[in-house]
């Protein structure tokens, strides 16, 4: 683990007295709130924002995923951090390692989420919060972007990440979605903070890291504006999957037949709709994305159901479909 060179943390009156506020002014979440806090630059910039603007109805969550030898030092920054600024910080250890076939960032962030999402209903420190801070900003939507756009995503993935949304009765929010990583880091240097530097963002085998290294120093120069279009396509994208999830919400419940999907009605749809209600079930009924190749082939198998003989029984997502006479039914592995 590395920590920034700066000298020493701010004291709570010295955070009190800066005039410095990067929070945008319509960001109003319910309080008191919690921080996701890994101790790196941008959630140590958002947590102490947070702290100035509503003192004393801040807390702060930090997830160890003992993915690394410097786990345990990422927590102890981030207990000396929180007690520097009167923050209550709740520690969560999770098992974060990924199953086979599935990506590592995938599982960490599955364990990262559902730890947060345990430690807010749970723990007595975070009791009345209902509002989950992320500190994600303006180039990491752009490597989401960019992530997407190289791996052939359809809207959903080009929408990137959204700035609020609410899942498990928690309201969730990213506030710095329009600001660059450089600004935050600024701002802490200005209010003499210090935080940590995760050693495995230099790790160039990932590719996310070298979009950060590589890509993004490049579109600086040649497109400085970069940040600002790119948010933008990446809202277009969102605005158009919201009119396609009102669209499968209705078709979902129009084909609907003893609270499951019917066949015979699936198929009075034409293939894209098929795919896109297909998509919706899984996506708000389980949790489960399916690949375009599992979908196209789920599509295919709807539309050689044409006796009542034909069996049906595919990989989608994290389990199978089977045809149930008329209906549908999905299952999860094992």
């Amino acid at each position: 683990m590395a920590v920034s060179p700066t000298p020493k943390p701010a004291s709570n009156s010295e955070v009190a007295g800066s005039e410095i506020n990067l929070l945008p002014t319509n960001f109003q979440p319910q309080l008191p709130l919690a921080v996701a806090l890994s101790g790196g630059a941008d959630s140590t910039a958002l947590l102490l924002a947070c702290v100035r603007k509503w003192p004393s109805q801040v807390r702060a969550i930090h997830i160890h995923h003992g993915l690394q030898a410097a786990a345990d030092l990422f927590a102890e920054h981030c207990q000396t951090l929180c007690h520097t600024l009167s923050v209550p910080l709740v520690l969560c250890k999770v098992n974060a390692h990924h199953a086979p076939g599935q990506s590592p960032e995938d599982a960490a962030r599955r364990a990262r989420y559902s730890a947060l999402t345990s430690a807010v209903h749970q723990d007595l420190a975070l009791r009345g919060v209902r509002s989950v801070v992320l500190a994600q900003h303006a180039d990491d939507q752009v490597e989401t972007l960019l992530l997407a756009l190289s791996r052939g995503a359809g809207l959903p993935g080009l929408a990137s990440m959204p700035a609020q949304w609410e899942r498990d009765g928690l309201k969730w929010y990213r506030p710095w979605l329009d600001v660059p990583g450089a600004v935050l880091r600024d701002y802490l240097n200005s209010e003499k903070i210090s935080w940590v530097e995760d050693p495995t963002n230099q790790d160039q085998q990932l590719t996310r890291n070298r979009i950060r290294a590589q890509l993004l120093p490049a579109l600086e120069r040649s497109f400085p504006q970069f940040r600002d279009t790119f948010a933008r396509s990446a809202s277009h994208a969102a605005q158009a999957q919201e009119i396609l999830n009102e669209v499968a919400a209705a078709d979902l419940l129009a084909v609907m037949l003893t609270g499951q999907p019917s066949i015979a009605l699936l198929q009075k749809l034409s293939s894209a709709r098929q795919s896109l209600v297909l998509r919706h079930w899984l996506k708000t009924g389980f949790q489960t994305t399916p690949s375009a190749v599992q979908l196209n082939e789920l599509v295919s198998q709807i539309a050689a159901c044409t006796t009542r003989g034909h069996q049906l029984h595919l990989k989608v997502g994290r389990g199978f479909v089977r045809r149930d006479e008329q209906v549908l039914i999905w299952a999860p592995e094992g």
